[in-house]
């Protein structure tokens, strides 16, 4: 037998030790697998009230944060009290997205998983369809054990449609997040360079393009040298005056209730014209397609001057450092039609869904859903978004809640994820209950509230999140993988050399070559049905 090199075989104790590792730490309660790690007897099993069971009992529960945000949101008080109230400890598995990718193929290779795992971050729907003999379907529980969340899907439809798998059962659970803006990205400028050069705010793109020219040519940071970045980066937000609001970047919008793929629209075209000026015009950075996401931050955070001009972004200070006093975010630009366009959702950017699922591994499945039912009041949502009463959120006698100041130091969204699950996880709060909630409109989610009235207006609905069978994911990866190359790599070059419209023809031809009506078909197909849900 040939010799098998050191490395491979280091490569391959590697993967023993791992799956060894997994299956000892991570495997659920003996169920459908055969496992048995949760040898307690829950005793009576209560359908309504609390407790759920009379005698304490363990469930396993995975989730995965990301980066080195660590396990402090188990502190949460909430959590605490709904462990002493339930009957029900949890065995929290806290694992790190940096190296979660690999572990994920494992423990799904596997075909053992813990009871509950809990936030989308885990697992995707491709994980999910690729794998449903692992998952329960909920639909059952929900009608029988779960009454908060069938009064919060009657209440808000959409998250039973988003929530929905293609053989029309729900294996994963969703989230209404508290107070979310309805606009994503919204466009942020340099207010002290617009005053130091007599500017107005830019309203139309015309506008914008007379006002980047100024900011290219007159030395708004006054430090004497021409170093200003009117842009420097080319993103959906930049031809979103196009009508172009591609909110989950998948190339697709809602146009007349119908979806449509756009790089072969006529205001996809008008929008790389637009992109092709800036260009040439060096109006656009000049690395735009040759540095990284460090080298672009270390603009917008450049030590000795402000250098970056025009921008989009969640909240300026979200990017900008020091310079962000100098920043403002304004009114969406008026594209060619005298219309205004933001990339976000009417309805609100709230809805999420695979926030948790029961294994088929779990020896009690009737415990897990009556537990996870727990998530779903508008307190319980509340203290796993931003923190518990008491310590971040103070409960007000009349009823209302206020969210309290992060520590000195610590800026307010670092400390909701520190102190809570934040956006992972099982929750709702209706739309009536967050009006008795108050944020401060100086930081983290009050100040994006109050920026998001600016754009909220112009929200057009996007292609949603739409389910997708096996086998269509199958298709899509082999599909998208040369078709969203292309149209990026053509999207540079049409950038940098213009052509646009002599090289139109040919760019759509080599589309339908590489199966882009058999890529729409898929895409359509998937939104009839999320339509169709009732």
């Amino acid at each position: 037998m040939k010799k098998q090199p050191k490395n491979s075989i280091n490569r391959t104790i590697t993967v023993i030790l791992l799956v060894t590792t997994l299956l000892a730490g991570l495997t659920a309660c003996k169920g459908d697998k055969g496992v048995n790690s949760v040898e307690s007897d829950p005793g009576q099993f209560h359908k309504e009230g609390l407790p759920i069971v009379d005698k304490p009992m363990t469930l396993k529960v995975l989730t995965v944060r990301w980066g080195s945000m660590g396990d402090n949101f188990i502190q949460n008080q909430w959590l605490k009290d709904l462990e002493k109230n339930t009957n029900v400890k949890i065995e929290w598995q806290v694992m790190s997205a940096n190296d979660w990718s690999e572990r994920k193929s494992i423990m799904l290779a596997s075909g053992t998983l813990p009871d509950i795992i809990l936030g989308s971050e885990t697992f995707g729907d491709s994980d999910i369809v690729n794998n449903l003999s692992l998952f329960r379907p909920l639909d059952d529980y929900i009608e029988s054990y779960m009454p908060n969340l069938k009064a919060a899907m009657q209440e808000e439809p959409e998250l039973k449609k988003i929530s929905t798998f293609p053989d029309g059962k729900i294996y994963s659970l969703p989230a209404r997040l508290p107070l979310r803006p309805k606009s994503s990205r919204q466009p942020v400028i340099n207010k002290t360079w617009l005053d130091k050069l007599g500017l107005k705010i830019p309203d139309t793109i015309d506008d914008l393009y007379n006002v980047l020219k100024a900011f290219k040519e007159r030395d708004p940071n006054g430090n004497g040298r021409l170093d200003e970045i009117p842009v420097i980066e080319v993103s959906n937000d930049l031809i979103s005056p196009f009508g172009i609001t591609d909110l989950n970047n998948n190339f697709m919008v809602v146009q007349d209730g119908n979806a449509v793929y756009y790089p072969v629209s006529e205001a996809y075209k008008e929008g790389l014209k637009w992109e092709h000026k800036l260009f040439v015009e060096g109006l656009l950075d000049k690395e735009l397609f040759t540095q990284d996401e460090t080298m672009r931050s270390a603009k917008f955070l450049n030590p000795d001057a402000p250098i970056v001009g025009f921008s989009y972004q969640w909240t300026p200070d979200a990017v900008f450092g020091k310079w962000s006093d100098q920043y403002i975010t304004i009114p969406p630009i008026a594209g060619p039609d005298g219309k205004r366009y933001t990339i976000g959702n009417p309805y609100g950017m709230n809805l999420e869904r695979n926030e948790l699922l029961i294994s088929t591994s779990c020896k009690y499945p009737e415990i897990a859903a009556r537990w996870a039912d727990q998530f779903y009041t508008n307190e319980a949502s509340i203290q796993n978004f931003w923190g518990a009463i008491d310590t971040v959120i103070k409960k007000n006698i009349n009823g209302s809640y206020t969210l309290m100041d992060p520590p000195m130091g610590t800026s307010a969204d670092a400390w909701y994820w520190d102190q809570s699950l934040r956006d992972f996880g099982p929750k709702y709060v209706s739309p009536v209950f967050e009006k008795s909630i108050f944020l401060n409109p100086k930081t983290g989610d009050g100040l994006k509230l109050q920026l998001d009235k600016l754009g909220s207006d112009y929200t057009t609905p996007p292609f949603p999140d739409v389910m997708y069978t096996a086998e269509e994911f199958q298709l899509l990866l082999t599909l998208t993988t040369d078709i969203d190359s292309y149209v990026n790599t053509m999207r540079a070059q049409f950038i940098i050399t213009g052509k646009i419209d002599e090289g139109w023809a040919d760019y759509v031809k080599q589309l339908r070559g590489m199966g882009l009506e058999k890529l729409v078909k898929i895409r359509t197909d998937a939104y009839s049905r999320y339509v169709n849900v009732e």
